[in-house]
This record gives structure tokens, C-alpha cells and sequence, in this order.
């Protein structure tokens, strides 16, 4: 879209998925640097009444903040698609496929990235028995932001105890050890690699929580490792059909060289707080906070 033909943009937030709270600062945020840019913003909270909201809106431009299930696994870029509202990040299909991290790997593996093994198992078989060989790590299928996250530890004698709230079907995958790497996808481009620092697992605190983690941009890493990630993460972003902005986290495993950089998954909707990456690396590559919303906005459309 040229940027002479946006005016209105309906920001979507909050919504029903575990990470709601997350979403409801990344669309605040989102929405404030688009008026500063000169954008009219509206915010939507995300819930039932999601079409009607956004017919009386009738906004030129959506920009998706919505974080995890619904607004992350091509439900509501499918709303978006049947009103023939243009909307920012991944479209349907891309989005729906990313969500789903057992299918995003098939996805993976047939283009070529490097993944670890891993299969499907309900909550009961992974609690009854190792369902692989230790060290490996359980999480749910279809969730972001390091939500319900266990490692289970080499040598461990019994298999782990899930929570109620995970979902009945897990993912179990070898576990990757090393360092943790990220790099964003702007367009066709990108944009750097950062080396996150955190004291323990990278999980939804170190994420979110101010001084969770530390990240360091660009990272201190080999030019061949820092290579590879560029080209990895814009090659699964290509694979899954990505459209806009997309983030794809590494494993590095420095003893093994490039054998130990593993892609572990690809967010079509990064986060965009204050302690987010991909607004870091946009940065870092020239564009401030509110340029790189409004080049989502602009970039925004149907039929992604």
C-alpha cells in the first residue's frame, strides 16, 4: 500500500490467547508510535465481537498485535482476509503453519535448516515414560513466547509432571544446548543477530520482565555463524510464506561450529515491547520505533 492511501489504522491487542498481557503492551506501544508517525489510531481489544468492531471501524490498515493462539495461528488474518481488511505480519496459511511447530519443522527439514528430532505425544505418555532419551525438552504445539516450557535433564530418572493447563497433545525434542541467538525478518531482508543473555531459560520473565534478560546486537558470534543465521531465518521465513516482519530463534552450540546452530522456530508475530528484538535489530539496522511500524503499515495488504 503507498502511504498516501492509509490514514486509519485499527491497532488489534489483548485478545483471549495465553499471552494476552503481552499483546496489550506491544499494541500499546505499537499504537503510539503510529501517531506519533501521523497515523489516525484506533485500539481493539480482540474478542467475539471482533467483525462487527472492525465494519464499524472501518479502518484502511490493520496492524496486528495479537500475540500467541488466535491472533498468531491465522484465525484472525482469516477475519481479516473475509472482510477485505489489509492488515500487517504473516497471512493464513504462514501463520497458521509457524503456530504449529511440528509442521513448521516438516516444513524446515524439507528446505534444507537444521532441526532437532521430535515428535507428538499426549500429556499422558509424556508423563508416564520417557518418551525419548533424556536430555529433552516438552512444550505445547501451538504457543509463543516460551509458555509452558519443561527441560527435562540427562540422567533424569523419571519423566516430568505437566501442569492442568497444558494442552492435551505435547511436543518432545531433543534438547539443544548452547547459546541463544535470534535474527529478525524485515521484507526480504535481514536485519542482524542477537546473543540473549539470560541467566537461566529463556522463558516468558526473561522475555517480558525488565531486566529478564540482556541482549547484545550484534552479537559476538564467528562471520560464518552470524552468516548462517541471516540466511536461515530468511529462508524459513521464505518456506513458511511469511509476509512483513518475523523473528527466528537459534540454538548455537559453540564446541561444534556451524554443525551446532539448530533453528529451534519462527514467530510471525515478535513481540514489540520496549524489551523486544526485532525492534532492536529494526534499530540497529537504521530504523527507529515508529519507522518501522509505519513500514509494516504501509507494507500491509490482503491475500498475504
Amino acid at each position: 500500500m503507498s502511504e498516501h492511501s492509509v490514514s486509519k489504522v485499527v491497532v488489534l491487542l489483548g485478545g483471549p490467547s495465553a499471552e494476552r498481557e503481552v499483546s496489550l503492551v506491544s499494541g500499546d506501544e505499537c499504537a503510539k508510535a503510529l501517531r506519533d508517525e501521523g497515523f489516525d489510531v484506533v485500539e481493539i481489544d480482540a474478542g467475539p465481537d471482533l467483525a462487527e468492531r472492525l465494519r464499524a471501524e472501518a479502518p484502511d490498515v490493520v496492524f496486528n498485535a495479537l500475540h500467541g493462539r488466535w491472533g498468531e495461528d491465522g484465525c484472525v488474518q482469516g477475519v481479516l482476509e473475509w472482510l477485505q481488511i489489509p492488515y500487517t505480519h504473516s497471512g493464513v496459511l504462514a501463520s497458521s503453519l509457524a503456530m504449529d511447530k511440528e509442521r513448521a519443522k516438516g516444513v524446515f527439514r524439507a528446505a534444507g535448516l537444521p532441526v532437532v528430532d521430535s515428535l507428538l505425544a499426549s500429556k499422558s505418555e509424556v508423563e508416564a515414560a520417557h518418551v525419548m532419551a533424556p536430555p529433552y525438552v516438552v512444550k505445547p504445539n501451538n504457543e509463543g513466547s516460551s509458555v509452558g516450557i519443561y527441560i527435562v535433564a540427562e540422567g533424569a530418572n523419571t519423566p516430568p509432571k505437566l501442569a492442568a493447563t497444558m494442552p492435551e497433545t505435547v511436543m518432545v525434542e531433543t534438547y539443544a544446548p548452547g547459546r541463544e541467538l535470534t535474527t529478525a525478518v524485515m521484507g526480504d531482508r535481514a536485519l542482524g543477530v542477537t546473543d540473549i543473555l539470560t541467566d537461566g531459560w529463556y522463558d516468558y520473565d526473561a522475555k517480558y520482565v525488565e531486566g529478564g534478560s540482556r541482549h547484545v546486537i550484534p552479537a559476538d558470534i564467528p562471520a560464518d555463524i552470524e552468516a548462517a543465521c541471516l540466511d536461515y531465518a530468511l529462508r524459513a521465513h521464505n518456506a513458511l510464506g511469511c509476509r512483513g516482519v518475523s523473528r527466528t530463534d537459534f540454538r548455537w552450540d559453540e564446541a561444534r561450529g556451524l554443525d551446532g546452530l539448530i533453528l529451534l522456530e519462527t514467530n510471525t508475530q515478535p513481540g514489540m515491547t520496549p524489551t523486544s528484538l526485532a525492534p532492536e535489530q529494526g534499530a540497529h539496522a537504521g530504523m527507529n520505533f515508529g519507522a518501522f511500524c509505519k513500514w509494516m503499515v504501509e507494507e500491509a495488504s490482503c491475500n498475504r
